[in-house]
């Protein structure tokens, strides 16, 4: 048996090794690589250009594989010539090695700069030098300066040889002039002018009165963007057929500019037919869903606000706790009549979760300080209404241009993610305002604030007054989240020279301020303050008597809180809500003075016709009480209204007045201890191009500001002739203080530009009602600027 199986075994081994031998005898007609030699290699190791070949040593080889092993060593990218000579047995293979990159310059680029450049090209230092790779770069090059409307920009790279085979890279541009639109045409528009089309573009053309667009070049992705800003507004004007047939782009012979023609066919005018409610919804009825669709039936047909019902129909299934609501609007069309029936079918949609939440965008300001005003965290289910929440919030920062928040599907059905992008803007800012007045009265400010101080959203202001009226230092500081809670914290630190020549006194005055603030609800947030000062009141001859008597130096020690309510569609340019504040001081704790002092206002905003037309009504009112009415020295704390607090009238110029002789009353503002202020304001459109950032608005400023406890008795003219008054003691001054708690009301035009300097506001007033002491003015300015 063991013999047997040894004969097998022995007979298995012969069988195998035969076959070997004969699968390793060559080929007929075919050589057998015994060695290969490689020269010219100088960093790449010998063994790693014999890894990239077909042929191999001691096999046979054929001329196709000498050829694939060829093409092979040149696909590495390592080489910048390759020969393979075959010597029969042996094979010759000299390879001449890419340089390797040492470093990138740009030379001749002053329009974009070296980052963007160098952030688009894909070759990079330490890497290996290719032509291929080269050619690549320089149509990136191009592309970005053809994006950018240069489409006469060349690019010439050069290299500069080094020592060890390395060389320096160099991108030779010359921009050439900005390529703009010459014209752009319409062809097909019968409804329509040219004109208005063209306002309805991104793209503009280039005309010499233009000199503040930016837009007037050529830019494939804008002309996509114009494609679909003509098919919006065609369906807003109720052409429901129109569609655009071509947009086309032609650059002129000379390359001075390029021709846009869009071919457009427009359709007939349609109206909204019928329009039903579909819902699965049981908590909401029908009739209440009517009430949010922004069309009836019979009126022109407007996808806009077919749009603009899904969403106010989203929002209030939100808020009553449907937060996955799925709202599709199915349109029908009906040619013949000229209609378009809608549907709005509501279904409860699948829940979903937040699987991640990414911040992009965000290059100055920490992620933690957006992140902490996003009402959702990783997990939570998907909620519409916090998402549009979370997006106000992070906008009333006030540190971002623009703040988008949108979807996308996560690593399962049930799973999304949120990407919050943010454009950020200046926060820090150089002001400066003024004001004339009929007087020729001029007052100014300068003050430097940061807002978002080193990206952690801290608070920073430092002001300096330098008009010939006030000189005054003020250093402002506020930690929103004061050991990572949500607690604000700051302090107040000033210094302050003032002369009221509306009153005919100066003060000097120190202060310290402590504050502290925390929300009690989504919308509501306390605030608690302490404040410390010292004024120092210097009166003149000519100074009210009823001022007078805060003559000298006195410590205030006050207390305070605020609560305010805010529930604005959006923080910084709101269309509908409203916000409410009220907040009493409290001073007696120490210090010279005791009194209570309590003001509250209020804002209602409303969007009317359409989203250029808002309705903002607004009211302040105040009330002052001294404990101790025979205190003398709270004159100063009373309200002085006017300015930019009741437009038409000068700062202090509304309300009690000391109305004495020249010779010492001098008509001084002495404030009141009451006043309600209220404020009806229209912004409308103003046909100007929005890239200019002029807004306008009408406004109407009444109320009234008065009452002054113990006042002195008004000296009367004793003989009735008209002549000056007469003291009631000898020796004492003529003193004479109307306070008429009667209503006063002025109008005007209010005129806000964002202008490449900085926010520039200008106010234009006609007096309405008035008492005729009181002292006006028609026009009001003030600016800033932004770093």
């Amino acid at each position: 048996m063991i013999k047997t199986v040894a004969a097998a075994l022995a007979l298995i081994l012969a069988v195998f090794f035969g076959l070997g031998a004969a699968s390793a005898a060559p080929q007929p007609g075919a050589q057998v690589a015994l060695k290969i030699v490689v020269e010219g290699n100088q960093r790449i190791e010998e063994s790693t250009v014999l890894s990239y070949m077909i042929v191999k040593e001691g096999q046979p080889y054929t001329q196709a594989q000498i050829d694939q092993s060829l093409k092979t060593l040149y696909a590495t990218g390592l080489f910048s010539d390759v020969t393979i000579t075959p010597l029969g047995t042996e094979i010759d293979v000299k390879v001449v090695e890419n340089p390797i990159i040492n470093r990138i310059a740009f030379e001749g680029n002053s329009k974009v700069s070296d980052k963007t450049l160098t952030g688009e090209v894909q070759l990079k230092p330490r890497m290996v030098f290719t032509r291929s790779k080269v050619q690549a770069d320089v149509q990136r090059i191009v592309e970005i300066y053809r994006r950018s409307g240069r489409f006469a920009a060349q690019v010439e790279p050069k290299t500069v040889q080094l020592a060890q085979n390395r060389v320096d890279l160099i991108f030779e541009i010359t921009e050439g002039p900005t390529t703009g639109v010459s014209r752009i045409i319409f062809i097909g528009n019968h409804e329509f002018s040219d004109g208005t089309l063209r306002d309805k573009l991104a793209t503009g053309e280039s005309v010499w009165w233009n000199f503040l667009q930016s837009n007037d070049n050529y830019d494939p992705d804008r002309l996509t963007f114009d494609r679909e800003q003509l098919r919006r507004f065609y369906l807003s004007e109720g052409y429901a057929d129109f569609r655009v047939i071509s947009a086309v782009a032609e650059l002129a012979p000379d390359r001075s500019g390029f021709y846009i023609t869009f071919t457009l066919e427009e359709g007939e005018k349609y109206n909204f037919g019928k329009v039903e409610i579909d819902t699965q919804l049981k908590d909401i009825q029908e009739d209440d869903l009517r009430k949010l669709i922004r069309f009836n039936e019979g009126e022109q047909y407007n996808a806009e606000l077919v749009d603009k019902s899904v969403d106010a129909l989203t929002l209030a299934a939100g808020t009553k706790g449907y937060a996955f609501v799925d709202i599709r609007p199915r349109v029908r069309r009906n040619k013949e009549n000229h209609t378009v029936d809608v549907v709005f079918k509501i279904e409860q949609g699948p829940r979903v979760y937040i699987e991640r939440i990414n911040i992009v965008g965000n290059t100055r300001t920490l992620d933690k300080v957006i992140r902490r005003e996003i009402r959702l965290v990783e997990g939570d289910a998907f909620n519409r209404v916090l998402v549009n929440r979370s997006r106000s919030r992070i906008r009333g920062l006030g540190f971002f241009k623009k703040v988008e928040i949108t979807e996308q599907p996560g690593s399962a059905a049930d799973r999304t993610v949120l990407n919050v992008e943010v454009e950020e803007q200046s926060t820090g800012e150089f002001s400066i305002s003024a004001g004339f007045s009929s007087a020729d009265s001029i007052v100014g400010a300068v003050s430097l604030t940061e807002k978002n101080l080193l990206g952690r959203g801290q608070f920073l202001r430092l002001q300096v007054s330098i008009s010939s009226l006030r000189q005054q230092v003020d250093i402002r500081f506020t930690e929103p989240y004061f050991m990572d809670r949500n607690l604000a914290a700051g302090f107040d630190l000033y210094e302050t020279h003032a002369d009221y020549q509306e009153s005919n006194y100066s003060a000097d005055t120190t202060g310290i301020g402590l504050r502290m603030g925390f929300p009690v609800s989504e919308f509501g947030r306390v605030g608690l303050r302490y404040t410390l000062r010292q004024d120092n009141i210097n009166v003149g001859s000519i100074t009210s008597p009823d001022l007078a008597k805060a003559a000298g130096l006195t410590t205030l020690s006050l207390i305070g809180g605020t609560y305010a309510y805010d529930e604005k569609d959006d923080p910084i340019e709101p269309k509908n809500g409203y916000d409410f504040t009220f907040s009493t001081d409290i001073a007696g704790l120490g210090g010279d003075k005791q009194y209570a002092r309590t003001e509250t206002s209020a804002n209602l905003f409303q969007r009317l016709w359409s989203d250029d037309f808002i309705l903002n009504i607004s009211g302040t009112a105040g009330y002052f009480y001294a404990f101790d009415s025979g205190n003398n020295t709270n004159a100063n704390d009373r309200f002085y209204k006017g300015g930019g607090s009741f437009r038409g009238f000068k700062t202090s110029g509304v309300g009690p007045r000391d109305v004495g002789s020249p010779d010492y009353g001098n008509h001084n503002s002495v404030g009141g201890e009451a006043y309600a202020i209220g404020t009806v304001e229209l912004k409308f459109p103003n046909f100007l191009p929005p890239e200019l950032g002029i807004k306008t608005a009408l406004f109407t400023d009444f109320g009234t500001v008065g009452l002054v406890t113990n006042k002195p008795v008004c000296n009367v003219d004793p003989d009735g002739s008209g002549g000056p008054l007469l003291p009631p003691f000898p020796g004492l001054p003529v003193t004479c203080i109307k306070d008429d708690l009667s209503l006063r009301a002025s109008a005007g035009l209010s005129v806000y530009w964002n202008s490449p300097f900085g926010p520039v506001r200008l106010d234009f007033s006609q007096v309405l009602k008035k008492e005729d002491y009181d002292q006006t003015e028609s026009f009001r300015f003030s600016a800033g600027t932004k770093f």
